[in-house]
């Protein structure tokens, strides 16, 4: 190697280390380095849709909202204006709704918030039914809700109230009241 080829050497590698240098004295490396917010979302989708089948292969349940967004460091998923349908074989399906809705890691927790309305259509040997509540805790996998909060059961023309309700989606269907349970009922 000539004398003039080590020189190009040096310079290139004198060059090298003072733009190393003027990175490391800008600041430059610390802004493609900065840490990620707590909780902050890692995708988000305007509408979503979630199918779960039955070991059959038909609609068990079907999850869709407005909006969707998901945090990885909690693995939740945070959902505006949710409906939740529960399909059944013999009936017409539960139909939830919700403003909000907070989707659980595993999938297995829905906790949904502000006014909750739930509803089953009227149907040939099945009354019509509709339950306003708030903040609804639903578990898709065994097609059951439950709160604390006051309820109201409204199947035209009888409405009944009270605090707590537990109901199951699929058969046998089972809703309870669970407190201070009020009632008005049309008699025949």
């Amino acid at each position: 190697m000539s004398l003039q080829e080590s020189k190009l050497y040096l310079y290139l590698a004198i060059i090298a280390l003072m733009s190393w240098w003027l990175v490391k004295l800008t600041g430059v490396v610390e802004l493609f380095h900065a840490p990620t917010p707590a909780h902050s979302p890692d995708y988000f989708s305007k509408g979503y849709t979630k199918w779960e089948m039955s070991e059959l292969g038909t609609l068990k349940n079907e999850l869709l909202a407005d909006e969707m967004i998901h945090y990885s460091d909690d693995g939740t998923t945070h959902l505006v204006n949710p409906t939740m349908y529960f399909h059944n074989d013999k009936t017409p399906p539960w139909v939830v709704k919700s403003e909000t809705g907070i989707l659980s890691r595993d999938g297995n927790d829905l906790l949904l918030d502000g006014k909750v309305t739930i509803d089953r259509a009227k149907a040939p040997g099945v009354t019509q039914l509709t339950i306003n509540t708030s903040v609804l805790k639903v578990n898709p996998k065994t097609s059951y809700a439950e709160t604390t909060k006051w309820a109201e059961l409204i199947s035209p023309p009888n409405r009944t109230t009270g605090t707590g309700m537990k109901l199951t989606f699929i058969e046998p269907i089972h809703l309870q009241l669970l407190a201070n349970v009020k009632g008005i009922y049309e008699t025949k």
